[in-house]
């Protein structure tokens, strides 16, 4: 076994023995550095050589790096950077190398996936393809209706009871991510559909919508979970026909850039997101080119 081989193995153990680590994640590291031996390997003319340690340099890491960039995604390279950045950090503090090959070596920054968003037709039609009557779609409804209306995430949605919401004001409660509590407006079709939401669900389960009791429940009369919104939101999205795959944070995504794309501000819609940096916010939001060239030409006075 050559020394970069036998490093893998005695890294492999340390990962183990520590503990810190998933099978999932313990299994990628490995299969990161394996394929950067069998590069390493190949530099030298030959699969099956054996590459001493001392020989890798940062000409070496940086030919790689060259290499994978062509095939593969900017997440995938930064996982195998921080693979070999922790690897050849346990060499260092074990003596099995002199001096780190990745100091100078940075992870690359990350694309931001862009977050499907609907037009307002497309909402419009989307909230309109839930049937009127029956237990189920009128919870349905108004959960798609605050979703929409609010701009809540998933887990907010599902954690809301009923002394939460208040009718006479139209705002919720929300406790949001770091138990940081907030206020979110909530429109008058969406107060609605939780009025209509409240008599059914009196009805079926013999219990006021009041107090304590959470809002949104499933056929059982029990608190309703994440992935049951969200498989929710898929089956109304198929049934309107719109060809997007999204879930419930794609409504929270349109709510956003609807609000914007309507001449919201991103410090207003930030608080109504409870967002912590401004940096999130933006990612939310899409303005069309036309849109800001509209902006551009109105407010500069040069245009």
């Amino acid at each position: 076994m050559d020394e970069v081989a036998a490093g893998i193995e005695r890294f492999a153990e340390y990962l183990r023995v520590e503990g810190r680590f998933s099978p999932h994640s313990l299994k990628g590291y490995l299969s990161d550095l394996q394929q950067f031996n069998r590069f390493l390997r190949r530099q030298h003319g030959n699969e099956r050589v054996s590459v001493a340690l001392r020989s890798v340099d940062a000409h070496l890491i940086r030919s790689y790096l060259a290499e994978i960039h062509k095939t593969h995604a900017k997440s995938s390279i930064g996982r195998k950077v921080a693979a070999l950045r922790r690897f050849f950090g346990f060499l260092l503090e074990e003596g099995f190398i002199q001096r780190d090959p990745m100091i100078g070596f940075a992870t690359p920054k990350q694309e931001t996936p862009l977050v499907p968003f609907m037009s307002v037709d497309e909402t419009f039609r989307l909230l309109g393809s839930v049937p009127r009557k029956g237990l189920l779609p009128s919870r349905d409804r108004a959960i798609m209706e605050v979703l929409y209306s609010s701009g809540l995430r998933v887990s907010e949605l599902v954690g809301l009871a009923w002394r939460d919401v208040d009718f006479n004001l139209g705002i919720v409660r929300v406790l949001g991510k770091g138990s940081k509590e907030r206020i979110v407006p909530v429109g008058d079709v969406a107060l609605e559909s939780l009025r209509e939401w409240a008599d059914y669900q009196a009805g079926r389960w013999n219990r006021s919508a009041r107090g304590e009791a959470p809002i949104f429940l499933n056929r059982f009369g029990k608190r309703i979970t994440t992935r049951s919104v969200a498989r929710i939101v898929e089956k109304y999205l198929r049934a309107s026909g719109i060809p997007l795959r999204m879930g419930p944070h794609g409504l929270r995504h349109t709510f956003a850039t609807h609000l914007l794309n309507g001449g919201a501000d991103l410090r207003s819609i930030q608080e109504l997101l409870g967002h912590a940096s401004l940096s999130t916010t933006q990612r939310y939001t899409h303005v069309n080119l036309d849109q800001l060239t509209a902006v551009y030409d109105k407010a500069h006075p040069r245009a």
